[in-house]
This record gives structure tokens, C-alpha cells and sequence, in this order.
């Protein structure tokens, strides 16, 4: 029963992911121009949600593959819509550890276990912490970029509103993690 189950899961992305394909070539989307990076983002999302569907732990690593993939496509969508490619200098946090947490996240919020979330949003927080330091770092000490990060772009104040949000997210986990005892 599971093994169809799966299946059928596996078709229906396989069919998602052709039409979506097709539609962008019906609209004349240039996908090897400007939307290359959704040929990584589409595969780690097809792996994120059959890492779900399985729901073992062969599933929980499919998950994790799925968010570091997705990960890689969503920093590679950036740096190809605005063509800052040395950010990789410190964008790779993002990827490993923090995609490492999304697997975690979405797998354990599916499944109703708050320890494999409360442990995804802790590894999360690490890659948004190191990507914060490093950024900074990178950015405001050596320049790597040459744009300013400070007042007058969204950079900064977008990943201290992401990590907020973590925090946030990590203290409910925790707080209903009491409540459930």
C-alpha cells in the first residue's frame, strides 16, 4: 500500500513538473536565460516532497537533500537576477547548514514531530547566523560585493526579519513542546 502510495507521489510531481515546463515554453520563458536556477529548484523540491511522502528515515534524508538542493537553487536564482556571484563567499550557509534545517523542518512539521522541527530550526538558525556574521563581514569589512548593505538596500533588514522569524518559530516549538508534557 505505501509503495503505491509513493508512486503515485513520484507521478504527480513527475506531471507538476513537466507542465510546468511546458507552460514556460508555451509563454516563450527564456528558462535557459534567466530561469536555469529552477532547473536545480524544481528537483530539490521534487525531493523535499517525496522525502515527506516516505515519511521513514529514508524519507528524513530525501527531505534534507530536497532542502539543500532547493537552497542551492534559490542562492543561484538570486546571484543570477542580480549578478552578485561573490556573495557564494558566504551564501554557502545558507545552503549547509540552513537548507540542512528546512529538510528538517518541513519533514518534521508534516510528521508532527516537534523534536526533528525543533532540531531543524536550531541547525537553521546556525546557517542564518553564520550567513549573517560572514555577510557582514564580507560586505561591510572587505567590500566583496561593492554595494552597500547598510541603509540603503533590503539585505540587511530582510535576514534580521528572517531571523526573527526563526526565533520566533523556534520559541512556539519550544513553548508547545512544555505544553504537550
Amino acid at each position: 500500500m505505501a509503495g503505491s502510495r509513493n508512486y503515485l507521489v513520484v507521478g504527480a510531481l513527475l506531471i507538476l513538473i513537466g507542465a510546468v515546463l511546458f507552460v514556460a515554453q508555451f509563454l516563450g520563458v527564456e528558462v535557459d536565460r534567466f530561469g536555469w536556477p529552477l532547473l536545480v529548484i524544481i528537483p530539490g523540491l521534487a525531493l523535499l516532497f517525496l522525502g515527506v511522502a516516505l515519511g521513514d528515515a529514508a524519507g528524513e534524508g530525501l527531505s534534507i537533500a530536497g532542502g539543500i538542493t532547493t537552497m542551492v537553487g534559490l542562492v543561484l536564482l538570486y546571484q543570477n537576477a542580480t549578478g552578485h556571484w561573490a556573495t557564494w563567499a558566504y551564501a554557502w550557509a545558507l545552503v549547509a547548514p540552513g537548507g540542512v534545517g528546512v529538510g528538517q523542518i518541513v519533514f518534521g512539521a508534516f510528521h508532527r514531530r516537534n523534536k526533528t522541527v525543533k532540531a531543524g530550526l536550531d541547525v537553521l538558525l546556525v546557517g542564518l547566523t553564520l550567513f549573517c556574521v560572514f555577510g557582514l563581514f564580507f560586505e561591510l569589512v572587505i567590500g566583496l560585493s561593492g554595494f552597500d548593505i547598510g541603509g540603503g538596500t533590503v539585505i540587511l533588514p530582510a535576514v534580521l526579519i528572517g531571523l526573527g522569524v526563526v526565533l520566533l518559530i523556534r520559541n512556539l516549538f519550544k513553548f508547545r513542546g512544555r505544553a504537550e508534557r
